[in-house]
């Protein structure tokens, strides 16, 4: 047994933040079966008096799925996002955003959802749509230019966010129009984020503090990737800027992002972040 946990715990360790929390929402979804009256209060309800005496649901609704194919869209869109999100910024910002995409999510929800035509009072929100759409809207605004591969022809990732905002938009009036403001909210979140990002301010910053409690659980592989380093102005990704100067578009931004997989993001100079963001256009 001892050794069977000791296997669990080390799989488990390989984890990058995203999977531990498409793990996370793998096990309330088994446990639903069991404990399905009890997972009732981590729902968000839609009226404002019953939100008042569970404050905690406008994040936990987000971990809750009754459906199987709900939870496995919803995990997938969060595992491919998620490897192309932690492949250029800190895991810390990618529980920021997925956090605060809830956040974002369950307040769109609680304001405007006795609005649509077809609101139901009662009915409550849960999963994780708004939070996986946060991210996945940060990519499209953050580097909307960026081909992304789609069975045999590539398609710009501002192509694949307008889109699925569109769809949205047109299916507030169809019978699960509160899920979907729940996604607006969450897009709404990731364009902003990624907005503010490209004029060198994260939003999220204030909001790591309140995370701090989060990441003892979620126990990130490497610890360099969250520490504090020095930037030296006078280089770019760690070369004079005449080598770098040297080096033809691609790697460029490899060196880049070799930095920020072994220092973060945040370790990039505002020279390299102007860079990556102008090489993502």
């Amino acid at each position: 047994m001892t050794s069977l946990n000791q296997d669990i715990k080390e799989k488990l360790s390989r984890l990058n933040v995203l999977e531990k929390i498409i793990i996370v929402n793998i096990v309330v979804f088994l446990s639903s079966y069991v404990l399905s009256p009890l997972l009732s209060w981590l729902e968000l309800p839609s009226e404002f008096r019953k939100f008042i005496l569970r404050p905690w649901s406008i994040i936990t609704y987000a971990f809750i799925h009754y459906e199987f194919l709900h939870l496995l869209f919803n995990m997938l869109l969060l595992y491919f996002v998620g490897r192309m999100f932690l492949n250029l910024f800190s895991s810390k910002m990618a529980l920021n955003i997925y956090f605060l995409g809830a956040i974002s999510g369950g307040i769109f929800y609680l304001l405007f959802f006795e609005f649509l035509p077809k609101s139901a009072l009662g009915i409550p929100l849960v999963g994780a749509s708004a939070a996986v759409m946060a991210i996945l809207i940060f990519l499209c605004a953050y580097m909307p230019n960026q081909d992304v591969r789609i069975f045999t022809f590539n398609i710009k990732l501002w192509y694949i966010g307008a889109f699925v905002v569109a769809l949205d938009v047109l299916r507030l009036f169809g019978d699960n129009g509160g899920g979907y403001l729940a996604h607006l909210g969450g897009a709404l979140l990731g364009f902003v984020y990624a907005k503010q990002l490209t004029k060198g301010k994260d939003i999220g910053k204030g909001f790591e503090k309140f995370m701090d409690t989060f990441i003892g659980f979620f126990k990130f592989k490497k610890k360099s990737s969250l520490k504090t380093v020095h930037k030296n102005k006078s280089k770019v990704g760690g070369y004079t800027k005449a080598d770098f100067n040297e080096f033809n578009n691609q790697k460029k931004v490899d060196v880049i992002l070799d930095k920020i997989s072994k220092s973060g993001y945040d370790s990039l100079t505002a020279e390299e972040k102007d860079y990556l963001f102008r090489a993502g256009k």
